[in-house]
């Protein structure tokens, strides 16, 4: 289906793989792409060297189009920046931060350029730093989650009513009917996370693509609001932040507890206990692992089937 994101793009389906820490390297990118929708390769967990040998990895397996979609709180932005551009890769998605700080520097070099946003009011300014598109992400979503806790439901609408420019939506999207219900609301598109992860050439974890499968509705929660809200699988790690919280800790105790690299630790290495295991709630509706084209075409076909229900109605 054409449409303005199929169009800025240059793919067939108006959905977005989206670039997750640990889960997103250039298998589940090139995947992706070659299935007909944007694959993004996740620089958030990568150093400088790995990100560059990613790119020209997914180069060779995909002449569709991708991307990389990079937190802007990076310690080595500039240099992830300049590996982008010295790279050819044409589309950035930019998160967690200022999206005046690299959007002009990244469309004069010719990339398109799409920031995420959890609000009305960061939409309009991504709108206001001159982006092509922005993804509307619901707390619904895994990982790192804005603080207002605003369902998709109603900030799809909220953020259509006030910008004009493509909206990509985000959070609890993992079928074809959630992918239309979106589209109606006012979306032009999907990014889709949690369902890709749980894909054969995902880097995650097999063990933690395994529990995603298994998760059931009630079994993700948003925690440490304090240092950057972020949606996890309870385990024995949750457990601990749970039990620290009802001490009334200091910002430095909840920060000394999570130490680093618990994320790679649970998403990567498949630490089922001790590790962070970011996922959305939609892996409640997950329960099998898939090879990404097999996923892209049950998304396409429950979507083109939800839309001739609905016109039924």
């Amino acid at each position: 289906m054409a449409n303005r994101i199929t169009t800025l793009f240059g793919i067939k389906h108006p959905i977005i793989q989206a670039g997750m820490v640990w889960n997103s390297g250039w298998r589940l990118a090139s995947a992706s792409s070659n299935s007909g929708v944007l694959g993004l390769i996740g620089a958030g967990s990568m150093y400088p060297d790995v990100l560059r040998e990613h790119i020209q990895k997914c180069k060779k397996a995909t002449h569709k189009p991708f991307g990389v979609n990079v937190p802007m709180l990076y310690p080595n932005i500039q240099e992830i920046m300049d590996i982008i551009v010295e790279e050819g890769v044409k589309i950035v998605f930019t998160s967690a931060g200022n999206p005046k700080t690299w959007t002009a520097w990244l469309k004069e070099r010719g990339i398109t350029v799409v920031h995420v946003v959890s609000s009305v009011k960061f939409a309009l300014k991504a709108k206001e730093a001159g982006v092509d598109a922005i993804v509307a992400e619901g707390f619904e979503a895994g990982g790192h989650n804005g603080r207002d806790e605003t369902t998709t439901l109603t900030l799809i609408p909220m953020v259509k009513e006030q910008i004009q420019i493509p909206i990509i939506a985000a959070g609890g999207i993992a079928t074809g009917s959630a992918m239309l219900a979106t589209m109606i609301l006012g979306a032009d598109g999907v990014q889709i996370g949690s369902r890709f992860v749980a894909s054969n050439e995902s880097s995650a974890h097999q063990d933690f693509k395994k529990v995603v499968v298994d998760a059931k509705e009630g079994d993700t929660q948003l925690t440490l609001k304090e240092l950057a809200p972020v949606r996890l699988i309870k385990n024995k790690f949750y457990n601990q932040v749970q039990d620290l919280y009802k001490t009334a800790p200091t910002v430095e105790q909840l920060k000394a507890l999570l130490g680093r690299a618990r994320a790679k630790r649970g998403m990567f290495e498949g630490d089922l206990e001790a590790g962070e295991l970011e996922i959305g709630q939609i892996a409640g509706l997950i329960h099998d692992i898939k090879p990404v084209v097999t996923i892209v075409q049950d998304i396409i076909m429950e979507f083109e089937m939800a839309k001739k229900n609905a016109l039924n109605l």
